[in-house]
């Protein structure tokens, strides 16, 4: 039986989830969470053997919930599930300590087979993802600014485009205003941007956060 922490902010979401894994009784959903903080805790609680994570979340993205559960939980098979197949979401994430890396729009078969792979220790990336990857490495393709930001720059530049304050940033993520302001220094200095707008504007531009 692989036991399975679903962690999505999206009630339709949770509730498609669920139809589906009831085909598969060697899956089991131990527990649901709807943001960082309550899937690190419902970790700590159910000890799940997989955890389908989203990347966009309330408060701490998928790149910071990844990096704790894997201090956490070393063993833990983390298998990402969102609308983002551009660059730099599937290698950083991948790097970051996630097993897999799938879109919404991946067929029901090949989510249970990637929570299956990665619930026996291996890794699978979906195959709309991994023909992106593979363009965006042919000469010519789509460079995007947001590839030279490291993971946790990532998770800044979501927050701050999610209108937060460096105070609040540096709470969420457990580091000092000074250490979250270097960040966003380095953030807008990689993506030649002055200020939140500029990067927010730049961001929905490439796709890494969605207009609104």
């Amino acid at each position: 039986m692989i036991r399975l922490l679903v962690v999505d902010d999206h009630e339709l979401v949770r509730i498609g989830l669920r139809h589906i894994l009831a085909g598969y009784p060697a899956i089991q959903i131990a527990a649901e969470a709807v943001d960082g903080e309550s899937a690190l805790r419902m970790n700590r609680e159910f000890r799940p053997d997989v955890v389908l994570l989203d990347v966009c979340l309330p408060g701490l993205s998928g790149f910071e919930i990844t990096r704790r559960l894997k201090q956490i939980s070393p063993d833990l098979g983390i298998v990402i599930l969102t609308v983002h197949e551009q660059a730099p979401y599937p290698a950083q994430l991948l790097e970051a300590g996630a097993s897999a890396y799938l879109t919404k729009g991946c067929p029901a078969t090949e989510l249970v087979q990637a929570i299956q792979t990665v619930a026996r220790g291996g890794r699978h990336i979906g195959s709309r993802v991994a023909q992106q990857m593979a363009l965006d490495m042919l000469p010519g393709g789509k460079v995007s600014p947001f590839e030279e930001l490291s993971a946790r720059e990532m998770e800044v530049m979501l927050m701050l485009a999610d209108g937060l304050k460096v105070a609040d940033i540096a709470a969420a993520m457990h580091l000092s205003p000074k250490t979250v302001a270097t960040y966003k220094y380095r953030i807008f200095e990689k993506l030649d941007t002055r200020n939140d707008v500029d990067m927010t504007r730049m961001a929905m531009r490439y796709g890494v956060v969605a207009n609104s």
